[in-house]
């Protein structure tokens, strides 16, 4: 039987963190994993088998980040049709944004980790993935009253 393609896209840093604690999922799966570049995150080629990098930004540089955010826009679409995942997992931030609305388009399942940092208020991309997601899992159970269509999970660490 055919292993179903699932992408697991986020941010670098602690978005990246808590997504790698799926670790143990990735041999049931035919497993793409996506974040942005960085030094910190290089190694991640040597050790997984699919992995694609998205251009790092960040909101304080506003003028560089306007265009590699749309930059990481066609290149998500790009991984996209590359990868074509049944599923995409993420924890966030502004990485993953299109390539969830572009999965969601295709009529891929869309499953949204809210960070394990926020326990009282919604995300930016919490926000805006919420409405399409087909399961928005929370690790706070207070989180709950924020999304009321949520899935309290419990920490992933």
């Amino acid at each position: 039987m055919k292993k179903k393609k699932v992408m697991f896209i986020s941010s670098t840093g602690g978005h990246l963190s808590e997504l790698l604690q799926l670790e143990d999922l990735f041999k049931y799966y035919d497993t793409t994993i996506v974040t942005e570049k960085t030094k910190s995150n290089l190694y991640l080629k040597d050790k997984y088998k699919n992995v694609y990098y998205l251009v790092y930004g960040t909101k304080s540089h506003i003028f560089t980040y306007i265009f590699k955010f749309i930059f990481n826009f066609f290149k998500s679409f790009y991984l996209f049709l590359k990868v074509r995942p049944d599923v995409i997992v993420t924890t966030g931030t502004h990485t993953a944004f299109f390539m969830c609305y572009i999965g969601k388009l295709f009529r891929k399942k869309i499953i949204y980790i809210e960070t394990l940092a926020n326990r009282t208020s919604k995300t930016l991309a919490g926000k805006l993935i919420y409405p399409i997601a087909d399961y928005f899992l929370v690790q706070w159970e207070s989180m709950l009253e924020l999304y009321p269509k949520a899935i309290y999970m419990g920490f992933i660490f």
